[in-house]
């Protein structure tokens, strides 16, 4: 087989067709996200406390990502070569379709790099007590909620009575959302569909990203909110329209995380020390080139994302200068702020994950939630993080501190700033 991954060996050339699925057979509100991974891969998670675990043996790199902007540390980091600049043996990343499949491959030892939605460690690690740590962040922003174009929603208070997909219950998008639909008087739920909303109440449900722009074209969601460049296709293929970015509601936040297995970290620190010098220079080149790293992505360069460059680049380089957005209200604090659509620095504010634990403890998902019960956010910001080696790398290129979204007079601390 070639270097590329088997899902696009499978499906030949990436084209927009790949985004056509059957979202009607309806990837069921995942059985991760439900609880049932204990279950599912209780021996697994036995072996990886075992000196035989598979991913710590031979020291290559194999990456698991998906097909969104938040992977694009590890995408260019293994484009431009970085993991083997620092001596590194390297598999090209496999692309895996959604969040589930990701967390079970990485637990199996199939992966050792990878990138997760913040919150999905926090669950891994106290509810599944899987030995995940988090290394560095993989982004800020490069998320936001897009609507049907025909459903004339403008406003998070007009989502009432709608149907909203979210591509994980552990995600800072259900957060995000959740917490503009509190503060728009609206209340989140989790219905099955023949059960009748009210009037203020919203309907969230659970959908890959690959699968949302083509279920809200033919309006089986009225809008979805989801990592970037599944906005941007929706926008250019789907009809949708931007309601809010992400970013401008909470100011640079934190998406997607790096992560490795904690049994690598203790064992193996000069490799672990490699990888994050190389993840770290790829976010230090990404920031200052998104639109050259874009297309590296893109179908139309490397072929790690199945999407053309225009759309991948209109992800990663599309905001304030848009008028459209600052309009319609897509962008409200874009001068004050300063941020971008997306952006790339990799410290771990401590403060971000506090502000999350207590977030999590406000958010309707589905499953069982009782591990929140009691959790406290200091102890997962000393617990879950590592922050040896991802300081390490800084120290050795301080060029991240020119990144928008840090605040170059304190670059290590900061306030968080979430506001509708």
């Amino acid at each position: 087989m070639s270097d590329r991954n088997k899902d696009q060996d499978r499906n030949g050339a990436w084209d927009d067709d790949y985004f056509a699925t059957d979202f009607t057979r309806r990837q069921t509100l995942d059985m991760f996200a439900a609880g049932g991974l204990m279950a599912a891969l209780g021996p697994l998670i036995g072996a990886m406390s075992s000196p035989a675990f598979a991913a710590a043996d031979d020291e290559v790199v194999r990456i698991g990502y998906l097909p969104i902007t938040d992977a694009t540390a590890l995408l260019v980091a293994h484009g431009m070569g970085y993991f083997k600049d620092e001596g590194l043996k390297v598999e090209r990343p496999t692309l895996i379709r959604g969040w589930s499949p990701l967390v079970e491959g990485f637990v199996a030892g199939k992966f050792n790099l990878v990138h997760f939605l913040k919150p999905i460690p926090v669950w891994m690690r106290y509810n599944n007590k899987i030995p995940v740590k988090l290394m560095a962040w993989a982004h800020t922003n490069g998320s936001g909620l897009v609507v049907g174009g025909k459903t004339g929603i403008t406003s998070f208070s007009q989502l009432g009575g709608k149907q909203v997909a979210v591509p994980f219950w552990y995600s800072m998008h259900n957060i995000v959302l959740q917490y503009a639909l509190r503060q728009s008087g609206i209340t989140p739920v989790i219905k099955s569909a023949s059960e009748p909303l009210a009037a203020n109440e919203c309907n969230l449900q659970i959908l890959p990203p690959p699968e949302m722009p083509a279920a809200l074209a033919v309006g089986k969601i009225d809008a979805y909110i989801v990592a970037e460049p599944f906005n941007a296709m929706g926008e250019l293929k789907a009809g949708a329209k931007m309601l809010r970015f992400t970013g401008d509601i909470w100011k640079n936040h934190p998406c997607c995380v790096i992560c490795m297995h904690e049994q690598v970290t203790t064992e193996k620190k000069e490799w672990t020390q490699k990888v994050m010098n190389a993840v770290v220079r790829a976010q230090i080149y990404s920031s200052k080139n998104k639109a050259e790293v874009a297309r590296l992505m893109s179908k139309d360069g490397e072929g790690y994302l199945p999407m053309p460059a225009t759309v991948v680049e209109r992800a990663m380089t599309l905001y304030t200068q848009d008028e459209e957005y600052i309009e319609t209200g897509a962008i409200q604090h874009g001068a004050e702020w300063g941020n971008g659509r997306i952006d790339f620095q990799p410290w771990p504010y401590p403060s971000a994950t506090r502000l999350i634990v207590e977030e999590m403890n406000k958010t309707v998902v589905g499953g069982d939630r009782t591990f929140l019960d009691g959790l406290d956010p200091q102890h997962v910001a000393d617990d879950l993080v590592n922050y040896e080696f991802v300081k390490n790398a800084l120290d050795k290129y301080p060029e991240w501190k020119d990144d928008p979204s840090v605040n170059a007079s304190d670059p290590f601390a900061r306030e968080e700033v979430l506001e509708l």
